[in-house]
């Protein structure tokens, strides 16, 4: 298991946002959590200096491509990016350092699977570079990925026969538990049992995560098979949870 850092970005700055307030047509209803004095390649430079691979950086909207840049070339090929990732620009961000593009919405239409961009997707960037973000939202006792900035559901439901075709077109997936992201409220403990159960490829897993018990219960729940990022409860994101030499340490000692 590892832990995989992140670097969100709002309009140009790094922020820790609650998910699920994320609307396009209510920005006066973002919660922000934290909004940092650094820019983003501070973050991506300590990530670089504590070998801290695999993690994310995810623009939320418009106005973010230059910060993300930056963080790109403080820790080029340590990196992964999305936010706004389609086949025509995902190979420009890979030249720009980004170890992975990151994809959600631009795969799915009207709420189901486009496999036309799909395999336009894996053939503009190949398989080895590509993540699926199959975030997801609770309904009744199914997890459906949602997409638009998590406000949109889709018909596909996690399952092991989704996870099974999508890892046959990408090389990782990332799943924020959308309803709990950024709360420091606990993690979704069945989603990180159905994960484990199914995903054939490594998988990381975003929402909720308040302390290191949280930590343990995912490499617990997730049979080591899992890994974890860690936002809002982080003392770098303001948070009082987790400071990142404890998740640092944690990393060193599980992966």
């Amino acid at each position: 298991m590892q832990f995989r850092p992140c670097i969100d970005l709002h309009n140009g700055e790094v922020k820790q946002i609650v998910g699920s307030t994320l609307k396009e047509n209510d920005p006066e209803g973002l919660q922000t959590n934290f909004t940092a004095s650094h820019p983003s390649s501070w973050f991506a430079d300590l990530y670089r200096r504590d070998d801290l691979r695999g993690g994310h950086i995810i623009k939320l909207g418009p106005g973010n491509d230059e910060a993300a840049a930056e963080a790109l070339a403080a820790w080029p090929g340590g990196m992964q990016i999305g936010g706004g990732i389609t086949a025509e620009n995902g190979r420009e961000w890979l030249e720009c350092g980004a170890s992975h593009v990151i994809v959600t919405s631009y795969v799915f239409s009207d709420g189901r699977i486009d496999h036309g961009r799909l395999r336009k997707l894996v053939s503009a960037v190949g398989k080895e570079n590509l993540v699926l973000d199959l975030s997801c939202r609770r309904r009744g006792d199914d997890y459906c990925i949602v997409t638009d900035r998590w406000q949109k559901f889709t018909d596909v439901v996690i399952s092991a026969e989704v996870l099974e075709e999508f890892a046959e077109l990408c090389d990782e997936f990332l799943v924020h538990a959308a309803d709990v992201e950024g709360q420091c409220s606990g993690i979704e403990t069945e989603l990180v049992k159905r994960l484990a159960r199914w995903s054939p490829i490594p998988t990381t897993y975003a929402g909720g995560i308040k302390d290191l018990g949280d930590m343990e219960l995912i490499r617990e729940l997730g049979r080591g098979r899992l890994h974890a990022t860690v936002g809002s409860a982080l003392d770098i994101f303001g948070g009082t949870g987790i400071s990142y030499r404890e998740a640092v340490a944690f990393h060193q000692k599980h992966s």
